[in-house]
């Protein structure tokens, strides 16, 4: 696991239908349209739905990033246009949903053979890994909790307030390969459910050996919870330019 002052590996994807074409035809289409129909199914029409379906698809299913203007305007909105979805308002099948999402599918996949899309593709996965480590030796572990008390304010008596404790997390984060608290919305949640768990943000203040104890609590518990439920972010950005390498692969991982 790279700490967080090193660069993520990246990988160029060359997206050009094929293992969206296999998504299509696989029964793991029904049941990730099936709970993507739970999210959406407020939608005005079905044009609508469909869009923020294809908005859910990853590279891991064979889309490129939705979210790119040129896919935008070269991949996903002739697809829809080649669908002829209809736009009357009204309650929206689950059935009807399924079918025309496959429809626009198909022509996405017709237009990534004609138009393959190269994406630069990156991930992280915070799996507890980094906490483990710094664990696993001592004076490192001193050394970085040593460093992230001296950092943090106190008061006149030399206590420090509870409410810093997440300003020492992120202090030690890249000692132990963790995002700054703000950055990665499925950590600060894990983070949260820490920090309640262990009563970390109760009105009070804390002593050196008290900080030191309740910080590395709160560690290894998020160690644990990252063990049990890893978090993966990924990033996708299209290359406009084509690329010949022995670095382009195909999307699936």
């Amino acid at each position: 696991m790279a700490s967080g002052t090193e660069r993520d590996p990246i990988l160029i994807l060359r997206i050009d239908g094929e293992d969206l074409q296999e998504f299509l035809a696989a029964p793991q289409l029904e049941t990730v349209a099936t709970s993507m129909y739970s999210e959406i199914a407020d939608a005005n029409d079905i044009h609508e739905c469909t869009v923020k379906a294809l908005n859910k698809l990853t590279v891991d299913h064979g889309m490129p990033p939705t979210s790119d203007p040129w896919v935008h305007a070269n991949i996903v909105e002739p697809s829809l246009q080649l669908s002829d979805l209809p736009r009357d308002e009204g309650p929206i099948s689950q059935e009807i949903f399924i079918e025309s999402l496959k429809k626009v599918l198909g022509n996405v996949v017709a237009k990534l053979k004609d138009q393959p899309v190269i994406v630069a593709h990156s991930e992280k996965i915070f799996d507890g890994s980094g906490i483990k480590r710094l664990f696993s030796d001592n004076y490192q572990m001193d050394q970085a909790i040593d460093s992230a008390w001296k950092s943090l304010p106190k008061d006149q008596e030399g206590q420090l307030s509870r409410e810093y404790l997440r300003v020492a997390l992120d202090v030690l984060a890249p000692a132990v390969s963790l995002p700054a608290y703000g950055t990665v919305d499925q950590m600060d949640a894990a983070t949260a459910q820490v920090f309640e768990m262990v009563k970390a943000e109760e009105e009070s203040t804390l002593n050196r050996e008290e900080f030191n104890k309740l910080i590395t609590e709160i560690l290894t518990n998020l160690m644990l919870k990252l063990e049990g439920k890893p978090v993966t972010v990924s990033s996708n950005a299209v290359v406009n330019e084509p690329i010949t390498s022995t670095l382009v692969a195909p999307s699936s991982q």
